[in-house]
């Protein structure tokens, strides 16, 4: 009598694949190989968010905290008390709050509009030292805006004598001096952007009559949203929690910025209230966290809704 012989079906145990059939005839990873080709991943990214969300859990049962010290704070929300936000009030840190808020859209805004229309010309037009401007923006890119702070100390300084608004102690100086060192790195970062929109829609444009103006805002800005996006993001970010510049050209109390006045707190050793300064800085992160959380489908879909509406 002839045997037919049955060959083990793919995946089966014992087979080359390392898989195994479940009882539904779905192939099953063997453990050892799951874990060499999908559980380290896994494994690598819980220890990523905890290392990046102890600091956050950590500041936050630090400002739960009555004892006002870090050294207080060791066990994790051992006490939960509310003291440290309500003396907020009692502070000048709701006008920081305000400050800081009025210098970052401010900063924001204005960074966009002069960078977009900076890489737009840079992008459309052909002129002379074209080439060399965008050079000169890659090279001043390199270096941090912060360098200069002895020397934008004594040109405000000076500028105060002639022009008070833009002086030391001005939010409007301060605004100033964070878009002219925004204005090169954002530029050229906006540029690249604009190259990827196709010329044939400025032309299609201008052959039904619109200037390049109407170009400009009505198609234009639409279609590198994601870009006025991210710029403004990390624009609003970057001045938020400046300390360095807004330190020295901000001389008052109640023009401090956040970062500022933060810092005040704690800057003496003998006299740090480092419960209050956890308390505000809870709060200090949520605008940052809305701007986020609202940019987002600008960031992630906005070129692919643009494109599909266009």
């Amino acid at each position: 009598m002839a045997t037919t012989s049955v060959s083990a079906p793919v995946g089966s145990a014992g087979s080359p694949s390392g898989r195994a059939s479940g009882p539904e005839g779905r192939t099953r990873m063997k453990p050892g190989r799951w874990f060499s080709e999908l559980g380290w991943r896994h494994l690598v990214g819980v220890v990523a968010v905890v290392f990046s969300a102890f600091p956050l859990v950590y500041v936050l049962s630090a400002s739960l905290s009555e004892n006002g010290t870090l050294t207080g704070s060791n066990t994790l929300f051992a006490d939960v008390s509310s003291v440290n936000y309500a003396e907020l009030g009692d502070s000048l840190f709701w006008t920081w709050m305000l400050n800081t808020l009025v210098i970052a859209v401010a900063t924001s805004v204005g960074t966009v509009l002069m960078g977009a229309a900076a890489a737009y010309a840079f992008s459309r037009f052909r002129f002379t030292g074209r080439r060399t401007g965008l050079t000169s923006l890659l090279i001043i890119q390199m270096f941090p805006q912060m360098l200069a702070f002895i020397a934008i100390f004594l040109l405000l300084l000076s500028l105060g004598d002639v022009v008070p608004a833009l002086g030391l102690d001005s939010k409007l100086a301060l605004i100033c001096v964070y878009l002219g060192g925004a204005l090169g790195v954002n530029t050229f970062l906006m540029y690249g952007f604009f190259n990827t929109v196709p010329r044939e829609l400025d032309e299609a444009a201008k052959l039904d009559g619109a200037t390049h103006a109407q170009i400009y805002w009505t198609i234009i800005l639409r279609l590198v949203a994601p870009i006025l996006a991210v710029v403004a993001l990390l624009s609003f970010i970057s001045t938020y929690g400046e300390f360095m510049i807004a330190r020295i050209v901000l001389t008052s109390e109640a023009n401090w910025t956040l970062a500022v006045g933060l810092y005040g707190w704690v800057s003496s050793l003998r006299e740090a209230n480092w419960g209050l300064f956890t308390a505000g800085a809870v709060i200090s992160t949520l605008p940052v966290l809305a701007l986020f959380l609202y940019l987002q489908k600008y960031i992630v879909g906005g070129l692919t809704a643009g494109s599909v509406k266009g």
